[in-house]
């Protein structure tokens, strides 16, 4: 399959917001989860997490891709080209934010939970797969990678749930 390379600023952007979004949003809801929530507060708190936080990671990149730019050339410069990595921010981290939540919305908390745990991972693991075929990058490393270290914010998530759910009076 032969097709054009994304520039360093929208892989930059794209790997940077599926990442993120998986991560953040499989720690929350498997994080709510395990602390007992039911599925309408799992979906409500994971709705709410995906929708500020595209947003809120579009903007930061917007700003921060635009910040650099302009540090790098000493002078002002448009905010077209980082407004091209904001938008692969924001659009990456909406849609993979639904992986792990779509479980939750489909079936029930107990199913929900592996299956969005399985996907997310699964995804990581195929977007470091992606990342290393784009990036000419050893592609078993490279997923294993995005796998293990994606997947650290999940036990977090998880770790935390538990944590809260013992502590409850």
């Amino acid at each position: 399959m032969n097709f054009k390379k994304p520039s360093v600023l929208i892989l930059r952007n794209f790997v940077f917001g599926v990442e993120d979004s998986l991560a953040s949003t499989l720690g929350l809801v498997s994080g709510v989860a395990v602390a007992g929530l039911g599925r309408s507060e799992i979906l409500i708190t994971g709705t709410i997490l995906i929708f500020v936080e595209s947003f809120s990671m579009g903007i930061g990149s917007l700003l921060s891709e635009h910040m650099a730019e302009e540090y790098s050339k000493q002078a002002v410069v448009s905010m077209r080209r980082s407004a091209r990595g904001a938008v692969a921010m924001f659009v990456s981290y909406f849609i993979s934010g639904f992986i792990p939540l779509f479980p939750y919305i489909v079936m029930g908390v107990n199913s929900a939970f592996w299956v969005s745990i399985a996907a997310s991972l699964l995804t990581l693991f195929f977007l470091g797969a992606i990342n290393a075929r784009l990036s000419s990058l050893k592609i078993w490393h490279n997923s294993f990678e995005m796998l293990l270290i994606g997947g650290i914010a999940m036990v977090v998530g998880i770790i935390v749930g538990i944590s809260a759910n013992l502590l409850k009076y």
